[in-house]
């Protein structure tokens, strides 16, 4: 009953994480739309790094690492900047909603086929056909069968490059997972991003605090400490306990919270299209990771062997 009670925190704690994410999409168009990109990419990493040095403490986290780990978080400090600046572009230009749910379900995505065309990883029947799933969900979601190669108009082409960037983060990540500590790791990563972006703010004067009215100020607190800083620490205080295939269908659940705070912000309406890509990917998601009778069974044999 215990294990149940302390399981069950978790998953309220991941669903929090990923609805504090979701809305952290139309907090940042607030956030962007009283400043400049530069300004805000620059603070929202730098609030989510001074908030994670607290937490780092408290949490007690190691703070070891190899040369290959320094040069794995290096490498995805310098791209989670360029995904701040296109996250910032995109919703400077774009729907938060849209761009929320874009984003969200191409990453998985592009993140399996990065990982087939650089790795070779080996992929079953069950998993191609989930990727078709995938590729159809992604048509739908860029709306291709009624606009074309309409979604490249400046409205949707920064939300994809975004996707692209972030899947390659998501790599790098994978491939640090056994170097470095998740924290240590994040926290890096906000310090790097953080100080790549303040060289491209500086001509923007963004340590004059006086130029950016309350609303600004606001947003970005939220976006940095809300769904920076505390929705990181939950999402790996939970991601450990739940599992990776129950984290990837959480993920799905950032789409509602920034489909929903969007509408209430801004107005916006969610198109069908929008809503049958993102279940699409949500399927291929949760067939791409789901293990056969078989496998489940090859894995428990492989645990006993070890101990």
């Amino acid at each position: 009953m215990h294990k149940e009670e302390n399981k069950t925190k978790y998953f309220i704690g991941m669903l929090i994480a990923m609805l504090l994410w979701g809305v952290a999409w139309t907090s940042g168009k607030a956030a962007v739309e009283h400043s400049n990109i530069q300004v805000a990419s620059f603070w929202r990493y730098t609030i989510s790094f001074i908030g994670m040095i607290p937490v780092m403490i408290y949490m007690q986290r190691s703070l070891k690492t190899d040369l290959i780990g320094y040069i794995y978080m290096l490498l995805a400090g310098l791209l989670s900047a360029a995904f701040s600046y296109l996250f910032f572009a995109g919703l400077a230009h774009g729907e938060a909603g849209y761009g929320g749910t874009m984003v969200t379900s191409l990453v998985p995505l592009i993140t399996y086929f990065l990982s087939i065309l650089i790795f070779s990883t080996k992929v079953s029947a069950k998993q191609v056909f989930a990727l078709g799933i995938g590729v159809f969900g992604a048509i739908i979601l860029l709306r291709i069968p009624m606009e074309g190669l309409g979604f490249l108009n400046l409205d949707s082409i920064y939300f994809l490059v975004c996707a692209i960037v972030w899947s390659f983060v998501t790599i790098l990540t994978q491939k640090a997972s056994k170097r470095v500590d998740p924290m240590f790791y994040t926290l890096v990563i906000f310090g790097v991003t953080a100080f790549t972006n303040m060289i491209f703010a500086l001509p923007h004067h963004p340590f004059e605090i006086g130029l950016y009215d309350s609303v600004f100020w606001l947003n970005i607190l939220f976006v940095g400490l809300f769904s920076g800083t505390f929705a990181m620490a939950i999402f790996f205080a939970s991601a450990s306990r739940i599992g990776a295939h129950n984290t990837g269908v959480f993920m799905f659940i950032v789409p509602v919270g920034a489909i929903i705070s969007s509408y209430f912000a801004y107005g916006e309406k969610i198109a069908s299209s929008t809503i049958i890509g993102c279940l699409l990917s949500l399927v291929a998601v949760i067939l791409f990771n789901k293990k056969s009778k078989l496998e489940k069974l090859k894995l428990k044999e492989a645990k006993l062997g070890i101990e």
